[in-house]
């Protein structure tokens, strides 16, 4: 069973924008990440409080902890984006992604200065 984010976990994503797990552009507004999860590896809790898109280049599985204290899994299919344009920081959230699939995870993330 997993365990919601707890408090501390909570404080330090507020200061943790890092949303992958390699920064590879930043330019014109907007940074671009990658993401890249091995089975079982987990993406520490950060939050996003700018507007962003996702792509997911892989199939797989993962779970969220978010710091309202939800728990989601969700599955993921190669080519599937998300699109989040109106976050700011007072409509950001936080939360943290564990590949639970069998298969390494792989996205795209860009973000956009407010």
């Amino acid at each position: 069973m997993s365990c919601p984010l707890s408090a501390d976990e909570v404080e330090r994503a507020h200061g943790n924008d890092r949303t992958g797990t390699e920064r590879v552009a930043e330019a014109g507004g907007m940074r671009i990440w990658h993401l890249r999860l091995a089975p079982g590896e987990t993406l520490s809790a950060h939050r996003h409080d700018r507007p962003y898109f996702w792509t997911v280049l892989t199939d797989g599985t993962a779970r969220s902890h978010y710091g309202d204290g939800r728990i989601q899994d969700i599955t993921y299919t190669n080519g599937q984006t998300q699109h989040f344009p109106d976050l700011t920081a007072e409509s950001g959230f936080i939360h943290d992604l564990t590949n639970t699939g069998d298969a390494e995870l792989v996205f795209v993330t860009v973000e956009f200065d407010h």
